[in-house]
């Protein structure tokens, strides 16, 4: 191996050259992918409407309701105060509940209220309720559990509500309704529930078409396989797993699903980039990546032929529901085939191209390691799910008497209580999961927090 040292130093050199040039660019003037891109044009939303397209407890929008939060409850140490002085407050009941909230409603607020005076300057954002200690609504209400809010404009000028309640969708809430003409709901998940959907893609059981026809899981597709891919070009290609960004066979998460005309359903994340023109244009190029909870019912996403061709299918259903287990697959063009429909090999950043070309090094890094030694490696993830179903497989063989009698020691020797217990094993749990994102993602993430602009991101 001496004799190739030349060549670890090139991969070396070439990934430091390509990091460099991408960090210039997102700094530097000019064209380029490290431009931030422009705002979208802002639509008002209409009365009565909500966003997205479901109930507000359905698992595509704010989930399930878990309990009222009391002063005296255990849980009431999950919620926040919100002391912002760009929003005002109205606490008509003199106690601070409405400054009371979970950390996700508390950081969507505080986006919205710098978005609310960047679009009208002078005006300020104005909370009328927020956590409902007293029982003034509904049974089941996200109002009892910090997750919710109702807004205004400080101006109290109703003819803004619309955009209000379109830049509360910006600002990343979970649920947004148009729900009365002098006030907006907004409502966002579970803190707990959000720390396990930020990670993953697709789920396991979804099908890619392999080289020489056959369908394979993603959940036993490996690094090295070629699966139905999209070229820049537009044509449907066999392209090359080089790794997984994310792979945990045992992670629940919250996956969107859009059904065609055609019959195929594509499951994946919210924050995933899905190809998608509300025109239904047959030319691929016209395609825009958006994020999943974007799609709605009359889109068109673009689907495989039995002739190898890529053609446009209407949506005709969106839905939400849970499932096990997360998978995203790199592939050299960026793209793969999912149960038929096409989609994008990356998420959180809802521009295609520009990630693409920002994990050019780690693809340049791969094809020289295959061209040089024919190494085709997973990354870390892989031996950790290896492990994780290892000890899995062993807890899932002990009885029940079994299963009461396990216990962690601390250094000290003592043994933990089971709530406590529970408690470390979940932390553990929510480690592991963050640890099956590829390392080159998380540095990818770092990065552009810094140099993107917020709007670029999903929350």
């Amino acid at each position: 191996m001496r004799r190739f040292w030349w060549a670890r130093l090139a991969q070396l050199g070439l990934l430091a050259v390509w990091t460099c040039i991408w960090l210039v660019q997102g700094c530097g003037p000019g064209p380029g992918y490290g431009m931030r891109s422009r705002p979208r044009k802002l639509t008002a939303m209409h009365y009565k409407q909500f966003f997205p397209n479901f109930s507000e407890n359905n698992l595509g929008a704010s989930g399930r309701a878990e309990g009222k939060i009391t002063r005296s409850s255990e849980r009431f140490n999950e919620l926040v105060c919100n002391y912002n002085p760009d929003i005002v407050f109205k606490d008509e009941e003199n106690t601070n509940a409405d400054r009371f909230m979970t950390k996700r409603c508390k950081d969507c607020l505080n986006r919205l209220a710098i978005a609310v005076m960047n679009q009208w300057p002078g005006v300020h954002l104005r909370v009328t309720e927020a956590w409902d200690e007293d029982g003034h609504h509904p049974q089941g209400s996200l109002h009892y559990e910090g997750r919710a809010v109702d807004i205004t404009t400080d101006d109290r000028v109703t003819e803004k509500y619309g955009l209000l309640a379109q830049l509360a969708v910006e600002a990343g809430f979970d649920w947004v309704h148009y729900e009365s003409k002098y006030h907006i709901h907004c409502s966002v998940k579970a803190d707990h529930s959000v720390a396990v959907e930020r990670g993953g893609c697709f789920p396991g059981w979804t099908r890619v078409t392999v080289a020489g026809g056959r369908q394979k899981t993603l959940s036993s597709l490996s690094a090295g396989d070629w699966v139905m891919a999209l070229s820049e070009t537009g044509q449907v290609v066999f392209s090359q797993v080089l790794l997984f960004l994310h792979r945990d066979r045992e992670s629940c998460s919250t996956f969107v699903f859009l059904e065609t005309e055609d019959g195929h359903t594509l499951a994946l994340t919210s924050h995933h980039l899905v190809f998608v023109d509300p025109r239904c244009r047959r030319d691929s190029s016209q395609y825009q990546a958006q994020f999943a909870s974007r799609a709605k019912t009359g889109d068109c996403v673009l689907i495989s032929t039995a002739g190898g061709q890529a053609r446009p299918s209407r949506i005709v259903s969106v839905s939400a529901a849970e499932s096990v287990g997360v998978y995203a697959p790199l592939t050299e063009a960026g793209t793969l085939f999912v149960d038929g429909v096409l989609a994008s090999s990356y998420a959180v950043v809802e521009d295609h191209r520009l990630a693409h070309w920002a994990f050019g090094p780690l693809r340049l890094l791969y094809s020289l390691n295959q061209l040089l030694w024919g190494e085709t490696k997973e990354g870390p993830s892989a031996d950790c799910e290896r492990a994780c179903a290892k000890t899995a497989t062993n807890l899932s063989t002990l009885t029940t008497k079994d299963r009461e009698d396990v216990y962690v020691n601390n250094d000290g020797g003592e043994n933990y209580s089971e709530p406590l217990r529970m408690e470390i094993q979940e932390r553990l749990c929510l480690e592991r999961r963050l640890s099956t994102v590829h390392w080159y993602a998380r540095l990818l993430y770092r990065f552009a927090c810094i140099f993107l602009d917020s709007s670029s991101f999903y929350y």
